[in-house]
């Protein structure tokens, strides 16, 4: 057994591109591997800055020989369908075909053998086709090529059993090929000339010897171990941050981390200032003290080894952040100098989208959904809401918004602190973007409540009236992400809302309902119980709906949930058999059957357990106990079980008698079908 290994070195590739780039590479050469008939014992992809590296280990030396048989036209079919045969599978005539009984007839069959030969002569073929379909989100070309990948492309190591492979990629134009070689580069700064390898485990090793860790695993462990060190002398403590984690291993080949100090002038701008310059703009980590409050050091992850220990590449990074907040401090500064109120008129000058008018034109909708909204969220007062969902977008033309757009809101709070207006009201401004994502916190304070969901509500309802809707993966304005917000923040906080007051559109409950499908399956919720809840129509109480389905997944976890259902199934499946046939049959059975004609004891039985349930179901549902109505449920187990072994329902000598047990079949379907519709309960 032998291995590959595969390395494509280019300019510096983004960092948010390449775990995904390395896993598509492993992918497409495995496919190729397969398709080839190689097997393989396993495969193994890399990523640096530079660099994209995969070993693919257990590989046999050589294919072995392989027949695959292809089944033609039958026999006597049209001659242009035998010479399509012939010529796909490369036969001169049907006398290189066998002629077979399938049972169906006869076939031609054709039976190919392919020779295996050399693994090494296969792969450099599977090599190019994975790089022309490796799907970058975006390339480039460059010189006079005409070949595209993600950066220019520098070399390529194609080693097959510690061999040269025979290869080479074509960048196009004047440019010469890239030959397929055994020598690589190391740190761009820290190493010199080529590196020739020899196999994946020296590969590995002369790599480090050249300042650069292969693995992106290793790279944050020693981000992660490093900052952590510095912070633990410093006597602050790293703030958790696994996005930012794995994007600064993604840009340093040789990760040195190293400890700065926020200049003390800077401290008293908001913190949220501070943290979005130094992450953001600056890919640092924030610290905080022991207290939890922002520390005025920060971690910088150099690509370096400094000769001075650090203290220059510190410096010039103490430099930079100092001239970005300066640019804060004075935004900080300038903005408390003018009231929220007062920058509302420009918000007549900033377009939210051609077909819906302006951002003046959306607070103006926000805050009449504000004003509704107050009445069902409990302790929330309706001219705080008003006046919160008022002043909510004035921050966009601040200064510091205008220079930090990942601000907005959060510097609104701050503005309207600053101006003595009511914590609730300044905290709502802050809070009514949020939860932006699944991670993120959600509102639980009553006014944060209504704005954050008037500014949702305002961006489904006012898209979907303009035909915006999401189409597949296109969402150009967020309105899932708008929706999911929305059923957080009334589940979380128990808010008993009744939507369709507040959505126009049928489709757009539709919508709503497919959301929190999502949401719920993520929380282990079957999504055919929520459909059989949703189903019932005219339930648009979060609160409720979940509780339903909470109860009738429960019940049907027990085993007389499960039997029920099979009676249930066959009740409905009856009956709906039945109204196939005959169009007027469902106002035929409406209604409760006639005690008069039943004639087995499994009827009455049957009829005497309905009135038993409907009787604790209906003041179960108007209290809300939908697991004691579910419990209920429980008792028409055996009574259904001896209908259906004694009892015939389709007695075609006796209509009346007919009727009514279908009568009966129906009554059992909508009883069940108050709390759910059963029917689309699967299994």
């Amino acid at each position: 057994m032998a291995e590959l290994l595969l390395e494509l070195l280019s300019e510096e590739i983004p960092a948010r591109m390449q775990t995904r780039a390395a896993d598509d590479l492993k992918r497409l050469v495995s496919d190729g591997l397969k398709a080839a008939g190689l097997e393989f014992k396993d495969a193994r992809a890399f990523a640096t800055s530079r660099r994209l590296t995969l070993v693919v280990d257990g590989l046999p030396a050589a294919r072995a020989d392989v027949s695959e048989e292809r089944r033609g036209p039958r026999v006597g079919a049209p001659e242009q369908a035998v010479q399509g045969f012939l010529k796909a599978t490369g036969l001169a005539s049907l006398d290189q075909a066998e002629k077979r009984d399938t049972g169906k007839g006869e076939f031609w069959f054709a039976v190919i053998a392919k020779k295996g030969g050399p693994t090494a002569e296969a792969l450099p073929g599977i090599i190019d086709a994975a790089m022309k379909a490796l799907p970058w989100p975006k390339s480039m070309k460059w010189g006079s090529g005409t070949m595209t990948w993600v950066r220019p492309l520098q070399s390529i190591v194609a080693l097959f059993d510690g061999k040269v492979l025979a290869g080479e990629v074509a960048p196009g134009g004047e440019m010469a090929p890239i030959r397929f070689g055994d020598t690589t580069r190391g740190h761009r700064f820290l190493s010199k000339g080529d590196i020739k390898v020899a196999g994946f485990a020296d590969y590995v090793a002369k790599l480090r010897a050249a300042h650069v860790v292969l693995d992106p695993a290793e790279r944050k462990k020693i981000v992660l171990e490093g900052a952590e060190k510095l912070c633990a002398e410093a006597q602050v403590a790293l703030k958790t941050d696994e996005g930012l984690l794995e994007e600064v291993a993604g840009l340093v080949e040789w990760p040195v981390p190293m400890l700065g100090t926020i200049d003390s002038q800077f401290m008293d701008v908001p913190p949220e200032v501070l943290t979005v310059s130094m992450r953001t703009h600056q890919r640092y980590f924030v610290t905080n003290n022991r207290s939890g409050s922002l520390a005025n050091r920060f971690v910088v992850v150099a690509n370096n080894v400094a000769r001075d220990g650090g203290k220059t590449i510190v410096d010039g990074n103490e430099r930079v952040l100092r001239s970005r907040l300066s640019d804060a401090k004075f935004f900080w500064n300038q903005d408390r100098k003018v009231r929220l109120e007062e920058r509302l008129p420009a918000l007549k000058d900033m377009v939210f989208h051609a077909k819906l008018g302006t951002q003046a034109d959306r607070v103006a909708r926000i805050e009449i959904l504000a004003d509704k909204l107050a009445s069902y969220v409990a302790g929330a007062d309706s001219a705080h809401a008003i006046l919160a969902a008022h002043l909510c977008k004035a921050d966009l033309r601040s200064g510091m918004v205008g220079e930090f757009p990942e601000l907005q809101g959060v510097m609104g709070r701050y503005y309207a602190l600053e101006e003595k207006l009511p914590a609730a009201v300044a905290d709502a401004i802050g809070d009514h973007y949020a939860p932006a994502g699944p991670a993120d916190r959600c509102p639980s304070a009553p006014i944060s409540v209504v704005v954050a969901l008037a500014d949702k509500l305002d961006t489904l309802t006012s898209f979907w009236a303009i035909g915006e809707k999401p189409t597949g993966s296109r969402d150009p304005f967020a309105l899932r992400r708008a929706a999911l917000g929305i059923i957080r923040i009334v589940v979380e906080n128990g808010i008993r809302l009744p939507l369709k007051k507040f959505f126009d559109a049928d489709d757009l409950m539709a919508f709503f309902a497919d959301r929190l499908k999502v949401q719920m399956r993520e929380k282990g919720v079957r999504h055919d119980v929520v459909d059989a809840v949703f189903a019932l129509g005219g339930e648009d109480d979060l609160v409720r709906l979940l509780a339903r389905v909470e109860a009738v997944q429960s019940f049907l976890a027990t085993e007389a949930g499960k039997n029920l259902l099979t009676g249930y199934g066959r009740a409905a499946n009856i009956v709906r058999a039945e109204e196939k046939k005959d169009k007027t049959l469902a106002a035929k059975i409406a209604g409760a059957p006639d005690a008069a004609r039943m004639e087995q004891a499994e009827e009455k039985t049957v009829a005497a357990a309905l009135a038993d349930i409907e009787r604790l179901v209906r003041p179960a549902l108007q209290r809300e106990d939908f697991a004691g109505a579910m419990e209920a449920f429980a008792g028409l187990r055996a009574p259904i079980d001896s209908f259906f072994e004694k009892v015939t329902v389709n007695v075609a000598e006796k209509p009346d008698l007919r009727l009514n047990r279908l009568k009966l079949l129906n009554q059992i379907r909508a009883t069940m079908d108050s709390v759910a519709d059963f029917s689309r309960i699967e299994g």
